[in-house]
C-alpha cells in the first residue's frame, strides 16, 4: 500500500504534541512504515514545507528534527513537467485548493496510492477525486 502523507502528517512525528488532533493516527502511520506494512511516497516539495515549519516553530531543534525525517529516505518524486501540469489541472478541477496540497493528491492518484492529510477543508473540496483520506479516519493497511 502506497501512502502519500502531507507535511501536516509528517510534522506530527517530530513535533510530538499528544493533544494535537490526529497525533495518535500519525504515530500509527509511522509504525506501519517501520513495520514495512506501507510504502511512503511524497513530492520533493515536502522538504520545503516541513523545513519551513521546523525553521519557524523550532529553530533551535530544526536541524535535528529535519535530520530525523530525512533519515527515513522517503521515495520522493520530483515535480517534472507532466506532473506539474497535472497538478495545475487538478487545481482547476477542485476549486480553491493550493498547488502544494494538489501535488500530494495528484501523486496519490498517479501511484494509485492514498493521500493522507490532516486538512479537513481540503478533504471536503477534493474527496470526490478519490485516493484521499483524513488522517483521523485512516484505518491502516
Amino acid at each position: 500500500m502506497i501512502i502519500v502523507p502531507d507535511a501536516s502528517v509528517i510534522l506530527k512525528w517530530v513535533l510530538e504534541k499528544e493533544d494535537e488532533p490526529g497525533y495518535s493516527q500519525a504515530l500509527k502511520l509511522q509504525e506501519s512504515l517501520l513495520a514495512e506494512d506501507i510504502e511512503i511516497c511524497m513530492p520533493t516539495l515536502w522538504r520545503y514545507e516541513v523545513g519551513n515549519v521546523l525553521g519557524m516553530k523550532k529553530p533551535k531543534m530544526a536541524v535535528e528534527l529535519m535530520s530525523a525525517l530525512l533519515a527515513y529516505e522517503f521515495d520522493e518524486v520530483p515535480l517534472r513537467s507532466e506532473y506539474a501540469l497535472d497538478v495545475l489541472t487538478h487545481m482547476h478541477d477542485v476549486q480553491g485548493v493550493t498547488f502544494y496540497d494538489s501535488a500530494y493528491h495528484v501523486l496519490a492518484l498517479r501511484t494509485k496510492g492514498l493521500y493522507v492529510t490532516a486538512d479537513v477543508a481540503y478533504l471536503k473540496r477534493a474527496k470526490r477525486k478519490g485516493h484521499v483520506e483524513l488522517l483521523d479516519e485512516w484505518q491502516g493497511p
